[in-house]
């Protein structure tokens, strides 16, 4: 079809342009079959909400008679006559004796699944129609301040939402239905047992602090370099797609785990399943570079492997994207694999749209309002990691603060979680005084014990400060690191008090 063809076809009020995939008679047979009888709609499967009626009358009645079942009212033409008389579009029709009309045959009856789907699929197609026509008169506007990958970007979100069944344009939520979705968190918590509403971090004291990994949520994991930032993402990541195939093959009523998507803009692919076998065999990652395992190194890394195999977990480690790519591409793995928690790492590798890039805090603060956007579209946690400004460096006290957030406040603000990872061990390491020898001076040998006792009380202990918690309460987490491993656990102490904790 020619150019001049597509833009007349869309801008034109040709029948062509205007007609699109309906079918009246099987709304109407549909309707009549809901009003013989109510109980058709508890065995619907397919999810027909009164915008998927093409005809705004029917979609009225079908809106009318929710609103009556709601109540445990019934719906039939009767119970629906009054709230119809003075409807101008069921006058045209013959007035409220259309409600009978409806129920005349009962033909519906027979077959009220396959009815639901056609109404729910010509809807779909309808709204992938609206999709085509803006993508074409998006695609014909050739000013200067129109940017193609943003609107490839565009259509694709708005392809998303078709294929997941959603409205072009959501609906606000009523307070009821809202309230609802909380009392399922707070008895999915109730049922953990120990208080866990959102996804497993894996971690029993971050879970314990956190209440897990909630959806729509961004969560900044910041800390200086060395403290262990991209471990403690990959283990998390690692442990909700554990606990989520763990239940594919338990069983179970609660699924507190979820496919993990890992966006690796500093790693390779390779590198960080290197990692993630060596944390999970116990094996240095240097033994794994190097070759110099035993037998029994070996056999544990087989084992790993062969679990890991199945493992719902997937890194892309494309370099340089825009947070326009990054979205695109977890759109895609929502799904396909129907993703349920997202690591980034990490926040200042990616790229913003382009317009702002004359301005790094401002790129910084479309990336992470991107980054929320994202949470919020897919309905998933996303973690994305952060630098932190070298002022920690210049300080007596290294635990990092909110204001040590890199390049820009807006991180701050977006994120719902902020988490500041954090050891003490690894600055005392880089104070190290040399090792005593037959010629060192009493000072020197009695400095170095100082040095090695305090090393080896807080050695492998690590924290995270939960500096800010939209859900909850602030305060540190404590952790436990083998750095040998690059792998984070939860101490086994019932108290904290002897870490210094409450």
């Amino acid at each position: 079809m020619a150019e001049t063809e597509v833009l007349s076809l869309v801008q034109s009020g040709t029948d062509e342009a205007r007609k699109l995939p309906a079918n009246l008679e099987a709304e109407a047979a549909f309707l009549g079959a809901i009003l013989i009888d109510n109980r058709v709609l508890e065995e619907l499967q397919t999810p027909i909400r009164p915008d998927h009626f093409f005809e705004p009358l029917h979609q009225r009645i079908y809106e009318r008679t929710l609103t009556l079942l709601d109540r445990n009212a019934t719906a039939s033409p009767v119970t629906l006559r009054p709230y119809f008389e003075a409807d101008e579009a069921l006058k045209e029709l013959g007035g409220p004796s259309y409600l009978a009309k409806l129920t005349a045959n009962g033909s519906g009856l027979l077959a009220p699944r396959e009815l639901a789907q056609q109404i729910y699929d010509l809807a779909l197609l309808r709204e992938l129609v609206s999709v085509g026509r803006g993508l074409v008169e998006g695609a014909l506007d050739t000013s200067e301040e129109v940017d193609p990958m943003d609107r490839i970007a565009a259509a694709e979100a708005d392809l998303f939402k078709v294929a997941e069944g959603a409205a072009t344009g959501k609906e606000a939520s009523s307070f009821r239905e809202a309230a609802l979705e909380a009392i399922k968190m707070v008895e999915s918590a109730m049922n953990s047992g120990g208080g866990l509403s959102g996804k497993t971090t894996g971690l029993d004291s971050m879970d314990r602090k956190t209440s897990g990994l909630h959806n729509s949520d961004l969560i900044i994991l910041a800390g200086r370099p060395g403290m262990g930032k991209t471990s403690l993402a990959t283990n998390i990541a690692f442990n909700c797609a554990e606990a989520h195939l763990q239940w594919q093959q338990d069983g179970g009523e609660h699924n507190y785990g979820a496919p993990a998507a890992f966006f690796s803009l500093e790693m390779s692919a390779d590198q960080l399943a290197t990692r993630i076998l060596a944390e999970q065999a116990e094996i240095s990652s240097e033994a794994l570079r190097s070759g110099k395992m035993s037998r029994d190194d070996f056999q544990r890394l087989s084992f790993a492997s062969q679990k890991l195999a199945e493992l719902p977990l997937y890194i892309d480690d494309t370099p340089a994207l825009t947070i326009a790519a990054l979205r695109t591409r977890a759109r895609r793995l929502k799904r396909r694999h129907d993703i349920g928690l997202i690591v980034v790492d990490y926040l200042q590798l990616l790229q913003g749209s382009g317009r702002a890039n004359d301005n790094r805090v401002n790129e910084i603060s479309e990336i992470s309002r991107g980054l929320k956007t994202l949470a919020k579209e897919l309905s998933v946690p996303v973690i994305a990691l952060s630098q932190l400004s070298r002022a920690v460096e210049q300080r007596e006290d290294k635990r990092p603060m909110l204001s040590d957030l890199r390049e820009s406040g807006s991180i701050e603000q977006d994120a719902d979680m902020v988490w500041f990872v954090y050891r003490e061990d690894y600055y005392l390491e880089s104070v190290k005084p040399d090792f005593p020898t037959e010629n060192s001076t009493p000072e020197a040998i009695e400095k170095y014990r100082d040095w090695e006792e305090k090393y080896e009380a807080i050695k492998n202990r690590a924290s995270v400060n939960v500096a800010k918690q939209r859900h909850g309460s602030t305060g540190q987490v404590p952790l436990h690191f083998q750095s040998e491993f690059t792998k984070f656990t939860s101490p086994n102490l019932k108290d904290y008090s002897d870490w210094g904790f409450e």
